[in-house]
């Protein structure tokens, strides 16, 4: 899973990059229980340039920002995953609740989020537009989202709403 980085080799590799003029394009989540939603938003991410970074929130991370139960799937499962999506080209680990520290490190050219955050709450959209970059806001599909699928798990099975 060579596409699996440190920040310090993410730092290397993002030089590398902006050195042979390619467009970095970097997002962040937590991609707890992959679902359709996640690939067609990654999808579209990617092809706002030329490498799609992912920040990928650890456990720790989740679980600040999530609460207690989460994640159902952990780090390290979750990482091989999104790693395999043939539109992302590196994955790197964050333990902080946001990914400024990664995108400090990256700065990238094009920050992706959903379309759900307003464009001035979006996690270092100011640093990276300081920078020459963009932010990109992405639709999001309707009526899927991993706790909804917790939520369908639990009706199904323990009669839980």
């Amino acid at each position: 899973m060579d596409k699996i980085v440190t920040l310090s080799e993410i730092k290397a590799l993002s030089r590398q990059y902006r050195e042979a003029e390619k467009i970095i394009v970097f997002t962040n989540g937590c991609f707890d229980i992959i679902h359709a939603g996640h690939v067609k938003y990654l999808t579209h991410a990617a092809g706002l340039g030329d490498i799609l970074i992912l920040g990928l929130n650890s456990d720790v991370s989740v679980k600040q920002i999530k609460g207690e139960k989460r994640p159902v799937i952990g780090q390290d499962h979750r990482s091989i995953v999104v790693a395999a999506l043939a539109c992302i080209d590196h994955v790197v680990l964050f333990d902080e609740p946001d990914p400024q520290i990664l995108i400090k490190a990256i700065c990238p050219d094009v920050l992706v989020k959903g379309a759900d955050w307003p464009e001035e709450q979006i996690i270092g959209a100011d640093f990276v537009k300081k920078n020459g970059g963009r932010i990109e806001r992405v639709f999001l599909e309707p009526d899927i989202s991993t706790t909804k699928i917790i939520e369908r798990i639990g009706e199904l099975y323990y009669g839980k709403h």
